[in-house]
């Protein structure tokens, strides 16, 4: 198995076969953070695409301050914020196409992911956007910190101190919500 720094350096010469390998390894995890910024499935498909074609344009550019992966993860996220900050297509009316399947998720589905939240889920969801963000990263795409750091852009020190801060708050947000539901104040 090659390393990403290699393969990486064969995609910045050219070499389809290499991006194809990395997008193997990286794609599903560049999805996933496209996705918690925008909730359009066909949306994150289409910057995932565009983020692809940046890497094939831009590996060259990879200067080997981060790893592979956070370098990707940070091309995903900007292509992200890029897009989402163009105006889009306004969608078709469907109320003239016929046998649309309904969005929104059967009342069975609903109940099975009503059923999975917990309290945790619940105070994660509560935290500011750059501390649930910081936590995404490194809990759900085990990035490490100086690859957060590359992601987001800020330095690695605010990335410990949102890690901080979003520990702290996820506590004191666990704990009142088991003295709320036990009946104490």
């Amino acid at each position: 198995m090659c390393p990403d720094e290699d393969l990486l350096t064969a995609v910045a010469r050219g070499d389809q076969t290499a991006l194809r390998a990395l997008y193997e390894r990286h794609a599903a995890a560049m999805f996933r953070l496209i996705r918690r910024l925008t909730s359009d499935h066909g949306v994150a498909e289409e910057i995932l695409q565009e983020t692809w074609l940046a890497v094939w344009r831009s590996a060259e550019g990879f200067r080997g301050e981060s790893s592979v992966r956070g370098w990707l993860m940070g091309v995903a996220r900007r292509q992200a914020h890029n897009q989402l900050r163009r105006p889009r297509l306004q969608p078709a009316d469907l109320a003239e196409v016929q046998d649309v399947p309904d969005p929104e998720p059967g009342v069975e589905d609903r109940l099975v992911r009503e059923a999975e939240h917990t309290e945790l889920l619940s105070a994660v969801n509560a935290l500011p956007e750059h501390l649930r963000e910081v936590l995404a990263l490194v809990l759900v795409e085990e990035l490490a910190y100086p690859e957060v750091a590359t992601v987001l852009s800020i330095p690695v020190g605010t990335v410990k101190s949102r890690m901080s801060h979003a520990r702290r708050r996820l506590g004191n947000m666990i704990a009142a919500a088991r003295l709320e539901g036990s009946g104490r104040r």
